[in-house]
């Protein structure tokens, strides 16, 4: 059960601003997964603003697109004059598209974010604070067979209960004319069936507890008729990851550009693939309108034959399209959003991390919503057309027309090894700043304090240990869906010491490490490149491999096995499409290997200074880590993917090398 979270000490702090009381409620709202996820649902408040000429205005102060109410701040409200919202309401016409431009020019800042397109809905409702979710358990509710009955007999007069009606003029229009002449003061809130609730009062604490209140009454029948507890769960099969890379490779073919997979594999998500005939509840549609948008329709069902499953859902999707299409709308790539993978759960596919994490946190909630619905005779959200509409909104279908490029790497994912450091950490930046999502891999105990993020997986890893390898390379894909893009970095500079005065265990950890934990990753990684999207690797060698020094033959003789391994790779996985190439770094004085003391004996060896030392080559310039990083990118980029095989130096130019 939902519970109220209001804390009445933290409202006083803002009781003097409504903007700030409105972000207050709002945010708890947000908190609450079972009333709003990923900027559903909206909030407003009605007050006075005076403008920079002076002039007094009432105004709605509405969430604006692309603001979650979890995190919303002030600037996250649209301010809108009031009056013509009204005067909007009482049209008997308008395009959504002519709303949203109406809508901005009576915005009082016009570098506020579009207001939400219920704003007019919000306006109309007569008190001063407005909320808006989409709450499971009461769409749980009006989706089953009666559940317009139940609705009634739940509610009685409490609110007031609109049929479906499409998001946006449509709906604002709707309320307009059935509300004319009612008393609103004698409602508490209003449910609309099979889209949301909304409540209201004078206060921010009023219409929040109402909301929270209104909602109990769903998950308070529910319980009474024990559906909260209809929650299949199984162990399910073990998994299958060799399997889901397959499928995402094959879904980034479907979407024309590589997409992230989020498997969930929970006893609750196993449990929900493995009931009789779910996927055809499941296509009945999503738990919200909202959530087409991002879901599509329609999961796929993973059958045995993962071809013929795309197939059938592809075939299945263009005859949606063609069934509701008026000819005039753009059709949407045939990939699927989601798959209901029986026995071993579900996967969610996004072009980012952010989608696909979306997606996943959309589908938890459904198949808990699909399971007390069906519990309650069965799952009958809106009806198809009325879905193919939200889907092909034309707003929806304008934003096509506005997408940009996006990110050179985005939905693409890559390990890194050595990352906590150097060229290492420096991979991961450049790569995680053009859309890759990146396991770091490094065997330092504070990584995850060095690389992190939402689209970083930190992996404590000691390279040379095969298990552990292979252990972060299944970790890798059990979190995105697959492998594309390794960057081979981890080594280290021993101590210089000539043949005659080495020591053997100066010679065996140089080329364990230097030599032998890279092909330890190749083995475990060339299974999941196969069936990764443009694969390719980058392996980091050295300068030391054209033009070796004294003293360094533990460090020269390794990297030039490396070398070696590469362009033996390289002839034997350009079958598999994989691409090999190696860097030749040299010189690059922001890694761990140069500490001050050996950069001082070094110049001191060369006799030069440190500054002379560290420009000491052709172009006379300084190489970074983030000049091998670059390098890298661009090796591993479409730029390069007729290249295989190549060596690469970055050094500024090395006379013995040329």
């Amino acid at each position: 059960m939902i519970k109220s979270l209001w804390n009445e000490k933290e409202a006083q702090i803002v009781n003097h601003d409504p903007v700030a009381q409105r972000v207050y409620s709002s945010r708890l709202l947000g908190q609450e997964p079972a009333l709003v996820m990923h900027g559903g649902g909206n909030t407003s408040v009605k007050t006075q603003s005076t403008d920079i000429l002076g002039e007094t205005h009432e105004v709605l102060y509405v969430k604006g697109s692309g603001w979650d109410l979890a995190t919303i701040e002030a600037e996250g409200f649209a301010p809108v004059r009031l009056k013509p919202l009204l005067k909007m309401a009482q049209f008997n016409e308008l395009s959504d598209a002519d709303m949203v431009h109406l809508q901005r020019a009576a915005m009082l800042n016009p570098n506020a974010p579009n207001p939400s397109v219920e704003a007019i809905l919000h306006a109309i409702i007569p008190f001063q604070f407005v909320d808006h979710t989409h709450a499971d358990a009461v769409l749980a509710v009006s989706h089953s067979p009666q559940g317009d009955d139940i609705i009634n007999d739940l509610y009685g007069d409490r609110v007031l209960v609109i049929p479906y009606v499409m998001p946006g003029f449509s709906l604002a229009r709707a309320i307009y004319q059935h509300t004319r002449d009612i008393d609103w003061s004698q409602y508490e809130g209003m449910i609309l069936l099979h889209h949301g609730v909304f409540s209201w009062g004078d206060d921010a604490r009023t219409s929040y507890e109402r909301m929270i209140d209104l909602v109990v009454i769903s998950e308070e029948y529910l319980t009474k008729q024990e559906a909260l507890q209809q929650q299949a769960l199984s162990t399910g099969a073990e998994e299958d990851l060799l399997q889901l890379a397959e499928l995402r490779k094959s879904v980034s073919t479907l979407r024309g550009g590589p997409v992230l997979a989020k498997w969930d594999g929970s006893p609750e998500s196993r449990g929900f693939s493995e009931i009789p005939g779910i996927v055809s509840v499941a296509n009945n549609g999503p738990l919200t309108p909202d959530h087409v948008i991002r879901t599509k329709p329609r999961p796929l069902q993973i059958k045995e034959d993962l071809q013929e499953s795309l197939s059938e859902f592809t075939q299945d999707y263009q005859e949606y399209f063609q069934r509701h299409s008026n000819g005039e709308q753009t059709c949407l790539d045939l990939a699927p959003r989601w798959a209901i993978w029986p026995g071993y759960g579900t996967v969610a596919f996004g072009r980012s991390n952010k989608e696909a994490t979306i997606i996943a946190d959309i589908n938890r909630h459904t198949r808990a919503a699909i399971q007390w619905s069906k519990h309650l005779g069965g799952w009958h959200p809106i009806p198809e057309a009325d879905t193919f509409a939200m889907e092909y909104w034309e707003l929806e279908q304008a934003k096509l027309k506005r997408k940009g490029t996006p990110p050179l790497f985005q939905g693409t994912i890559a390990l890194v090894t050595g990352a906590a450091s150097g060229i290492g950490r420096a991979c991961v930046a450049s790569l995680q700043a053009q859309g890759c999502v990146v396991a770091a891999l490094d065997i330092a105990p504070d990584l995850h304090t060095i690389v992190g993020g939402d689209d970083i997986l930190p992996i404590h890893c000691d390279v040379t240990d095969l298990v552990a390898v292979e252990a972060a390379v299944k970790a890798t894909v059990r979190a995105f869906g697959g492998l594309d893009l390794v960057v081979s970095n981890a080594g280290n500079f021993p101590p210089s010491r000539s043949i005659a005065e080495m020591d053997n265990a100066l010679w065996e950890n140089s080329l364990q490490l230097n030599l032998s934990s890279h092909q330890k990753l190749l083995t475990a990684a060339i299974p999941f490149l196969a069936r990764g999207v443009k694969p390719s690797v980058v392996l980091v060698g050295s300068k030391n491999v054209p033009a070796p020094g004294p003293g360094a033959a533990a460090y020269s003789v390794a990297k030039a096995g490396l070398t070696q391994l590469s362009r033996v790779a390289a002839l034997e996985l350009g079958q598999h499409g994989i691409r090999v190439n190696v860097v030749h770094p040299n010189a690059v004085f922001d890694t761990g290997i140069w500490k001050p003391d050996v950069l001082k004996e070094r110049a001191r060896r060369y006799n030069l200074t440190v500054e002379e030392y560290q420009t000491n080559n052709i172009l006379h310039t300084n190489v970074t880590s983030a000049d091998v990083a670059g390098v890298v990118s661009a090796l591993l980029s479409p730029t390069f993917a007729k290249t295989t095989g190549a060596q690469i130096a970055v050094d500024g130019g090395n006379e013995r090398v040329i």
